[in-house]
């Protein structure tokens, strides 16, 4: 496989510096809007692994991904993150990203929470984001979202369980693990929904779920095609869990390919 292009820069939302990296096909400048990758609630860039590269290759637009305040190579966060957190991504962090990464036109690709933060950035930023797509991302606080979290939770409990995390995260392991389980586990959260940033989504979007998700059932991608204004194209991908990207790599860069292509996103 040809190699893609890889720079890394920090930065700065005066909140502290978080750690960005993109990926480019060739050598000159796309004129297709760029992807912007949203990590999951434990994840990082480097746990995104090979998939920017895969997909900048495959789709031959830049791909761009950045770690948020507490995650991964970013500094740590000072303190313990709202109830509305995956709402204030957009109006906070992206768009210091946005101004300091030179993004203009782009598409927003999520995993899992970050299916919900790219939805509110192409809320958010309408007039500039040409496409929004979601993988396995929650839309509202389902039961099964709740037991997969605290099956999670007892887990990494366990011995040296937590030392996966402090590969990618450093001294901010803990914080990360927390930061997830108490949010989502949280009473003020339980009544939490992606509706209204959904409903205000005015670009095509397309939707990606697993069907053995353990941290939510096919309603959540029903729910995210059904509330976006704009066409949507939902795949519920049989016998696959919670990481598509990773499970399924190769039907995940097909299809992504073949939507934007297809549906002519510039």
């Amino acid at each position: 496989m040809r190699a893609a292009r890889v720079t890394e820069q920090f930065v700065d939302t005066g909140r502290g510096r978080l750690f960005a990296k993109r990926w480019r096909a060739g050598d000159a400048v796309p004129a297709t809007a760029p992807i912007v990758l949203f990590h999951d609630s434990l994840g990082c860039v480097e746990l995104w692994r090979d998939f920017p590269e895969r997909l900048a290759l495959a789709t031959g637009r830049d791909v761009l991904a950045y770690d948020r305040l507490g995650f991964g190579r970013s500094d740590p966060h000072p303190g313990r993150l709202s109830r509305d957190f995956i709402h204030d991504e957009a109006r906070a962090a992206f768009v210091s990203v946005r101004q300091q990464l030179d993004i203009r036109a782009f598409v927003a690709f999520g995993h899992s929470v970050g299916g919900g933060m790219a939805a509110g950035c192409a809320a958010a930023h309408a007039a500039d984001c040409v496409a929004l797509i979601t993988e396995s991302s929650q839309a509202f606080v389902e039961d099964r979202t709740v037991q997969g979290i605290r099956d999670a939770q007892q887990a990494f409990a366990r011995p040296g369980q937590r030392d996966r995390l402090a590969k990618y995260h450093g001294d901010k392991a803990a914080w990360v693990l927390s930061a997830w389980i108490d949010s989502w586990l949280g009473p003020d959260f339980a009544g939490w929904t992606l509706d209204d940033d959904l409903s205000r989504v005015r670009c095509p979007a397309l939707v990606l779920h697993g069907d053995l998700d353990e941290y939510g059932s096919t309603r959540h991608p029903a729910r995210i095609a059904a509330l976006v204004r704009m066409r949507a194209t939902l795949h519920v991908l049989r016998d696959t869990g919670h990481v598509p990207h990773r499970e399924r790599a190769e039907f995940v860069l097909d299809a992504v390919g073949r939507w934007l292509a297809d549906g002519g996103i510039g």
